[in-house]
């Protein structure tokens, strides 16, 4: 039964609890990058970890830039690891399997490091491997996700996944301030071991969620395909074959699998010419790695020593300011992806966020923010305003590209080389940090603020609008050499007048009646296209195949 109707398609419940469980994966994540920031200034911790002129005098205790970096960063370069492996995991094992999988070697690096007792290595190799469940985590479920939302509400669904990262750095926060005064080891191990709870929520129950369709249907379960198409949807198995939407979008994938699987995809095909495989791989890889370039990490890793920095009494609680500011505006995010596509949200976000980081940066050049309050409340407002227009933008904007934008023979692949190179830009900006911040201070805020602006100039030039329409045709739209970035927006499968035209007649469809506005001279133009090519049948430029709509 349907929960409730988008553009007129039925939407099903098990399509939000899909979204829900499965952005667990994000949850970790989060949880894991916002537990470290307050961590590093626990008392017991910096006795046990840091190097102490005085031992047992934790005035006197201190990380070097180095073990700071590396307690820091060495989650990144098993997220990078993990995120390159989760890929021929995903695809061998089905994207559920490979997610349980990757909650289990996410709990043996949360067993490692609350094991630790005075090595502060074997806290960085835990994070470390706990740093492999996560990265193949970031790569699984944005696909996962992807492959199965109604293209209806597939920019929400997955824009969830970033809704819940800010959510675990919320509460990792929150679970932060609550241990930072117990006794002895309690305070940073009681953070890092309800670690365990967030992966066993997401292992259970995604047991309970429907395979990937797109999976199921490259592996031949054409009919488990169809199945799992119609429980997000909201309708019975039963009626599934009688259902017009459900059917189309069968008939997509089937063929598409039929075109594809003949074609074996290795890592080398994710940087073939053909079908702009090598475009899309590096526009994946470029916006990971701007999305990293933007700055947010730089608040979140080192949020609590900035924060000390500038004067605040308490940085524990300016954190938890920030950290809601970013889980809020996040939902503001899930609306604006969908409302408003992807391209001019992540075009005006990258303008709105490398003003504030221009204040940022100003303001704590100009003056020092130890000895002028007001600086330092202006730096944390400016803060606060750039995780704003990220929170909405840029962090649920890239996800859901990921997600969308590959075809589905290399979809695996493409997907964890691009989160491979978000994740090495991760370790690169928390290792460094402290170094770059130690010689130019806050003068490191420019640099973020203009890799923000080009950023927006890369979206404009080579990113494509993905929104409304199915996976099967958003490669189409990549193939189809009258098709530009900058105009991408119209676009729409061969039989359609525009984008609109799709979205009102899938409407109709559903409706089971006909669009009265059928007639129109446009629509006309596009149905005599598609009877000259065969009746829906699109001419591949670059293949020179034929696959029907």
């Amino acid at each position: 039964m349907a929960l409730f109707y988008i553009q007129g398609v039925p939407i099903g419940y098990v399509s939000v609890m899909l979204a829900m469980i499965a952005s667990m994966g994000g949850f970790i994540f989060g949880y894991d990058t916002g537990q470290i920031s307050d961590i590093l200034l626990m008392k017991d911790f910096l006795l046990r970890f840091a190097q102490c002129g005085t031992p047992g005098d934790v005035a006197t205790c201190a990380f070097s830039r180095v073990r700071e970096g590396l307690v820091v960063s060495l989650l990144s370069i098993g997220t990078l690891i993990g995120a390159l492996a989760g890929a021929p995991t995903a695809d061998f094992l089905g994207r559920r399997r490979a997610m349980q999988v990757e909650c289990l070697i996410f709990c043996i690096g949360v067993i490692v490091q609350i094991t630790s007792d005075s090595e502060w290595a074997q806290f960085a190799v835990g994070r470390l491997v706990a740093g492999l469940g996560v990265g193949a985590l970031s790569a699984a479920v944005p696909m996962y996700q992807a492959e199965t939302a109604p293209p209806q509400i597939r920019g929400a669904m997955t824009a969830t996944y970033q809704l819940f990262i800010t959510l675990g750095i919320l509460v990792a926060y929150c679970i932060s301030i609550g241990t930072r005064d117990m006794s002895g080891a309690g305070s940073w191990r009681t953070v890092v071991g309800i670690g365990f709870i967030w992966p066993a929520i997401l292992a259970g129950g995604i047991q309970f969620m429907p395979e990937s369709p797109r999976w199921l249907a490259a592996r031949g379960h054409i009919v488990e395909a169809q199945r799992a198409l119609a429980v997000t949807r909201g309708v019975k198995a039963a009626e599934a074959e009688d259902d017009y939407i459900i059917r189309r979008e069968v008939e997509e994938i089937r063929e598409r699998v039929e075109f594809e699987k003949n074609m074996r995809a290795g890592w080398l095909d994710c940087f073939r010419f053909e079908n702009k495989t090598l475009y899309r791989t590096f526009l994946g890889m470029t916006l990971q790695s701007l999305q990293q370039l933007t700055g947010a990490n730089y608040f979140f890793y080192y949020g609590a020593t900035i924060f000390t920095s500038v004067g605040i009494s308490d940085s524990f609680v300016t954190q938890i300011i920030l950290g809601a500011v970013n889980f809020v505006c996040t939902f503001g995010g899930l609306y604006i992806m969908e409302k408003f596509g992807r391209r001019i949200p992540l075009i005006l976000g990258g303008i709105w966020q490398s003003a504030w980081l221009f204040v940022f940066a100003t303001a704590g050049t100009a003056k020092n923010p130890q000895t002028h309050e007001g600086i330092g409340d202006l730096m944390i407002v400016s803060a606060c305003m750039f995780i704003w227009g990220y929170a909405m933008t840029w962090a649920p904007g890239i996800w859901i590209l990921i997600g969308e934008t590959f075809p589905t023979r290399t979809r695996a692949k493409q997907g964890a080389l691009a989160t491979a190179s978000n994740w090495f830009w991760n370790f690169l900006l928390a290792f460094f940090t402290p170094f770059i911040v130690g010689d130019i201070q806050y003068r490191y805020g420019y640099i973020f603020a203009s890799c923000n602006l080009a950023g927006a100039v890369f979206v404009y030039f080579f990113l494509y609008e993905s929104s409304d329409i199915t996976l099967e045709a958003v490669d189409m739209m990549y193939n189809d050499p009258n098709c530009k970035p900058w105009n991408s927006r119209s676009w729409a499968p061969p039989g359609y007048a525009n984008r609109r035209d799709l979205i009102e007649r899938t409407r109709a469809d559903q409706a089971k009646k006909p669009l009265a506005a059928s007639q129109d001279p446009h629509l006309e133009k596009a149905e005599r296209h598609s009877s000259a090519t065969g009746s829906g049948v699109y001419e591949d430029p670059s293949s020179q195949q034929r696959e029907k709509i």
